[in-house]
C-alpha cells in the first residue's frame, strides 16, 4: 500500500522481520516480531500495571482508492497522509511528559539520519522547549542491540548534517551518549528501565 505525505512525496509501507542470529539463544516466543510491535508489547506491559500510560500516536490517513475483491473485504490501495506525522509515542511516567521516536536499521556501525523527517526534528525540538522528556529508541537489527538515545544527540547531528557533516550517527557515539536496553521477554524492550537512571541527571535529555 502506498501512503503520500501531504507534499506528494509517498512511502511505502512494509513490514520488516527480525534476522535471528543462531549464535544466540532464540526467544521463540518474540522471534519474527517487529521493533513496534515489540515496543507496543511493552506499552501494553506498562499499562496493565500502572506503570506509565504511553500509546502510539494515530497518523490521520484519507483513503482515496479502495479495491472490493469480495463484498466482505476490502483492500485499500492508495491512501494520503493529512498532515506530516510528529513522533511514533506520546505519554505520562512519573508526572513527566514521554514524546519519543521508534526507529531501526540493518546498519551495522552507524544510524542514517535518511530515517528522519525534518518536521520530526522540529516536533522534538518543541517538545524540548516545554521540558518534556523527548528521545529515540533505536534497533540495530542485524546485531540485535537496542538504544536509547536522547533527542538532544539526533538533532546535533540532524544539524551537522545540514551544515555539510556525515549523514550518520556512528554507532560508537551511541554508545556512548545513548544507554544500551537489553531486551527481555516481559516487558520486551524495557526502555522506562534505562530511562530511569536518567531522572535527577539534570540535562541528560533536554
Amino acid at each position: 500500500m502506498t501512503i503520500k505525505y501531504p507534499k506528494g512525496s509517498s512511502h511505502l509501507l512494509t513490514s520488516h522481520s527480525k534476522k535471528v542470529s543462531t549464535k544466540k539463544p532464540i526467544n521463540f516466543a518474540n522471534r519474527g516480531m517487529s521493533f513496534e510491535a515489540e515496543i507496543n508489547q511493552t506499552n501494553q506491559y506498562y499499562l496493565d500495571r500502572g506503570i506509565a500510560v504511553i500509546h502510539k500516536k494515530p497518523t490521520p490517513v484519507q483513503i482515496v482508492n479502495v479495491d472490493y475483491p469480495k463484498r466482505s473485504a476490502a483492500v485499500i490501495k492508495e491512501a494520503y497522509f493529512k498532515e506530516a506525522s510528529t513522533t511514533d509515542y506520546n505519554g505520562v511516567y512519573k508526572g513527566k511528559y514521554i514524546d519519543f521516536e521508534a526507529k531501526e536499521t540493518k546498519n551495522k556501525t552507524s544510524f542514517p539520519l535518511t530515517n528522519f523527517h525534518e518536521h520530526q526534528i522540529v516536533h522534538m525540538e518543541k517538545c524540548l522547549v516545554q521540558e518534556g522528556i523527548v528521545f529515540v529508541l533505536m534497533s540495530f537489527s542485524s546485531i540485535r542491540r537496542y538504544f536509547l538515545v536522547p533527542a538532544s544527540l539526533v538533532i546535533e547531528f540532524w544539524s551537522k548534517q545540514n551544515n555539510n557533516g556525515r549523514k550518520s550517527i556512528p554507532l560508537t557515539v551511541i554508545e556512548e551518549r545513548g544507554s544500551e536496553i537489553i531486551p527481555g521477554f516481559s516487558p520486551r524492550i524495557p526502555y522506562l528501565e534505562t530511562l530511569d537512571r536518567y531522572f535527577g541527571e539534570g540535562d541528560n535529555f533536554k
